[in-house]
């Protein structure tokens, strides 16, 4: 019975968490309707005001009763409200025609722009992010409305395109681990007189591979998310405290590490500006080839903005292309691996910018003409 009951109990209970379905609404007059009617009630009103001043300020210097004359006819009020009445409800019912047949008009003239913003609405709900709406004629209320959704089109589908080109890269990089893994566990299973202290090396090295690359992508997700507390962070703190945790590998590696600068507070995550800097100085060490250079670190306070440059020696980067190495899981060349195989994951600089822009900060890379590149990043100082 219980597991019988089981499915249906589950059954039952995603149907009570199923969201409610919208309340459908009766269908009203359309817009181009409501208009039509206020322009042509505008006018009955306006007409009626007109007439009803004619008929009180007009007919109440006319006598009631008959004039005397000594020769011809002369109307009295009453004559006179006999023929001005009818004639008054025939301008009325003219009006009002005037005034819906005009309306409709001028309603169907001005709405014509929300046709096409309707039109673009539909096809970006249905996935067409490309469409424009692209509304000509001059600047008002409907072309603003128009830009902001072409403007805002464009975005979601930078930021959709993005997103499917880092899951792909991020799928392609991830598989890459997996497989070998694969490969050393197959490999130990079918050979049994195989090293298992040497499978296991290799197979550690690769599973510490893809932890780090996963670290890398929350991190990298974390910070495009922009959600965070935000204190008063010094830079240079930051600076020190990455100089300290990677120094043995600066070490190691024959870098020179220098750290430079004064004070530096921004606004900020402490720890997103942590990791920033210790991106930029852990970037700074590895792509640094040959062995034997250094990597610089510089803080400052300027004005309101905090500035932090990082500065290698190493390999020439090519101007051209310097912007790219900002782009998930791209190397720049002679940067893809160091001779340890500790070239990190292609994500370093991705998250150094995903960062900034979460500050709203500025970042500029400059490659150096000896060799090396310099990053310069500037944020907001701390309030």
């Amino acid at each position: 019975m219980g597991d019988r009951d089981g499915p249906r109990r589950r059954l039952s209970d995603r149907r009570m968490s199923a969201p409610a379905s919208r309340p459908r609404r009766r269908r009203g007059l359309s817009v181009r309707w409501r208009l039509t009617l206020s322009y042509a009630g505008f006018l009955v009103v306006a007409g009626s005001l007109l007439l009803a001043v004619v008929g009180l300020f007009l007919l109440r210097y006319v006598p009631r009763g008959p004039i005397p004359m000594r020769s011809g006819f002369v109307p009295d009020r009453g004559d006179l409200q006999d023929a001005f009445l009818p004639a008054a409800a025939w301008a009325m019912a003219f009006l009002l025609v005037v005034g819906l047949a005009g309306g409709w008009l001028l309603a169907g003239r001005m709405l014509a722009p929300l046709d096409r913003i309707t039109e673009a609405t539909r096809r970006a709900g249905a996935g067409s992010l490309s469409h424009r709406i692209a509304l000509p004629g001059r600047q008002d209320e409907f072309r603003e409305l128009a830009d902001s959704f072409d403007a805002m089109l464009a975005r979601i589908q930078s930021q959709v395109e993005e997103q499917r080109r880092f899951a792909a890269n991020a799928s392609h990089e991830l598989r890459t681990p997996l497989a070998a893994s694969r490969a050393l566990i197959e490999v130990a299973r079918s050979d049994p007189e195989a090293d298992l202290r040497q499978v296991l090396e290799r197979l550690a090295a690769v599973t510490t591979r893809a932890v780090d690359l996963t670290e890398a992508l929350l991190l990298l997700s974390r910070a495009e998310g922009g959600v965070f507390a935000q204190t008063a962070v010094d830079l240079s703190l930051c600076a020190e405290e990455a100089a300290e945790t990677l120094l043995p590998m600066a070490e190691a590696r024959g870098v020179e590490l220098r750290i430079l600068g004064g004070v530096a507070p921004a606004q900020g995550s402490e720890a997103l500006l942590g990791q920033l800097v210790a991106n930029l100085v852990h970037n700074g060490i590895v792509h640094n080839l040959p062995a034997g250079g250094w990597v610089e670190v510089r803080t400052a306070a300027q004005g309101s903005d905090a500035l932090l440059r990082v500065a290698n020696s190493g390999a020439p980067v090519d101007p051209d292309t310097a912007d790219q190495l900002l782009e998930p899981f791209h190397r720049g060349s002679g940067r893809t691996r160091s001779p340890d195989g500790a070239g990190g994951v292609g994500l370093g600089l991705a998250i150094v910018r995903a960062i900034v822009d979460a500050h709203h900060g500025q970042l500029a890379l400059h490659p150096r003409g000896e060799g090396g590149l310099e990053v310069e990043i500037r944020l907001p100082g701390a309030r």
